[in-house]
């Protein structure tokens, strides 16, 4: 038998303007490091068929499966702030689309498949620690529920990529509900083509929003969906202590999905400025500055619908900016929301915003980890005696004691027993997230000794990040200080 995709293909169907048509690269030796098999069943696939050797062609780019058309999407984007007219996949090749068995599409793509017109000098492949990082990292975004995109595969090459030094080479092979990207739009918009953009709004609207189609201002209505799924996935990024670490707009999918791993980090102690890019000189893709950032990058995604909204520019900005100011409110009310579930409340009352706020600025000025503060607040809500495990995270642990006499205060005015609030709790407070030292760890031993032992490991405490997993407690800890990380790097 041979391995099957059911591809269909809607974006390689638009004109030839929106892409270069072009075949990945294909490899020396591929061998696969991982399947994620449940995804591919999900996917419709057969696991077993793409574990062979035929699979593992597919998999890294030797073989082309039946049904594919590879391309590589153009986009332009903002990065650090700065415009660039034209970017492109340089080193990804999307082969294609399936329908998942919830009926949904979704977009199979190769990177590190070898360049593509839009390489600008580079050469289109990718190195071993990256793809790992974007596996891990992804994978472990969608069992703590925040929408991303996910990895199917890792694939190493048998061939070797140099960066700073020779590192060996590796595919991932990635699913997003598309690869559409606020820069897809700015690409258009940037060459004064109305009619490029509306092409690319028709799709958007008929893949992510086919509400939208029924509204009155069809564009409109997709510029409103477009920032309710920003400010829901932002919000979700700050209650799980995630830094994207380089937000431009050519990494802001129009699908709500979190997208590009580069270098992303989760915070270990609470720090509003943390930055972990090793190129965020700025700091401007801070932790806390990602709501900012958000709606920048939206404005620019507004930009590009202007001529859509209106001929009249004035009006057709007047009714951007009317959109564009739902934007705070809906991440307020996101991120207050989810807060509140993190510390056990149930209902909003005047004071809570501050109540929060106290102990993450208490957090901020006493070094305590961010997810086990809140990790451990979950069993502190069932048990008083467990304060001791909480107030250990602060440097100066009466800051928590007295912050905990008004939030036990607080609690008792609601009529959820200890337990029914642990629980709850426990649900949106993870004790296990991707710590940086664990992944560098992972990275090292596969890249110096072919080990992916620490790797399978690490991926499957990640799977079940809300449960104890006693066997494996220590992968909750944070660093010691001789393993902290404090750089992560783009894997380009």
């Amino acid at each position: 038998m041979t391995v099957h995709f059911a591809f269909q293909n809607t974006y390689a169907a638009l004109p030839d303007g929106f892409f270069a048509r072009v075949a990945p690269t294909p490899v020396a030796a591929p061998r696969l490091i991982k399947l994620n098999r449940p995804l591919a069943v999900r996917l419709g696939l057969d696991p077993d068929l793409l574990e062979s050797p035929e699979g593992a062609e597919i998999l890294s780019g030797k073989r082309l499966p039946e049904g594919a058309q590879p391309i590589a999407m153009a986009y332009a984007g903002h990065q650090f702030g700065h415009f660039v007219p034209q970017l492109g996949d340089g080193r990804a090749i999307l082969l294609g689309e399936v329908i998942d068995i919830d009926g949904i599409r979704r977009d199979i793509q190769l990177k590190g498949s070898g360049p593509t017109p839009f390489s600008r000098r580079g050469d289109g492949r990718a190195a071993l620690g990256p793809v790992l990082r974007e596996y891990i990292v992804s994978e472990a975004m969608a069992a703590l529920g925040i929408p991303t995109t996910r990895s199917l595969a890792a694939t190493i090459t048998g061939e070797s990529v140099m960066r700073e030094t020779v590192l060996p080479g590796a595919v991932l092979t990635r699913v997003a509900s598309s690869h559409i990207r606020v820069g897809t739009f700015q690409y258009f918009a940037a060459r004064g083509d109305t009619e490029g953009v509306r092409r690319l709004a028709d799709h958007a609207i008929a893949r992510h929003y086919p509400q939208a189609a029924q509204a009155e201002r069809p564009c409109h209505a997709l510029l409103e969906g477009v920032i309710a799924r920003q400010a829901e996935l932002v919000a979700r990024w700050l209650q799980i202590g995630f830094i994207h670490g380089v937000m431009n707009t050519d990494n802001t999918s129009i699908s709500g999905e979190t997208i590009d791993y580069g270098p992303c980090a989760f915070m270990d102690h609470y720090d509003p400025a943390a930055v972990f890019s090793s190129i965020d000189e700025q700091g401007r893709y801070a932790y806390a500055n990602q709501p900012r950032i958000a709606l920048w990058n939206l404005t620019r995604f507004a930009e590009c619908l202007l001529p859509l909204f209106s001929d009249d520019k004035d009006k057709a900005i007047e009714e951007a900016q009317s959109v564009l100011a739902e934007f705070p409110g809906r991440f307020t009310a996101a991120y207050q929301s989810g807060l509140r579930q993190k510390i056990g409340l149930f209902t909003a009352r005047d004071g809570d915003e501050a109540l929060v706020q106290d102990l993450l600025d208490a957090m901020a000025k006493n070094n305590a980890d961010f997810t086990l503060t809140f990790r451990g607040l979950s069993a502190a809500a069932e048990d008083a005696a467990r304060d001791q495990d909480v107030r250990a995270h602060f440097a100066d642990p009466v800051a928590y004691d007295e912050w905990a006499v008004r939030w036990r205060q607080r609690t008792s005015e609601e009529p959820q027993t200890p337990a029914e609030r642990a629980g709850v709790m426990r649900t949106v407070n993870p004790a296990f997230i991707p710590r940086n030292h664990r992944i560098e760890a992972v990275i090292q031993a596969a890249v110096a000794r072919d080990d992916y032992a620490p790797f399978e490991e690490l991926i499957a405490v990640l799977a079940k990040p809300y449960e104890e997993q006693p066997a494996f407690a220590d992968y909750a800890n944070p660093p010691e200080p001789h393993q902290r990380v404090l750089q992560t790097f783009c894997g380009t």
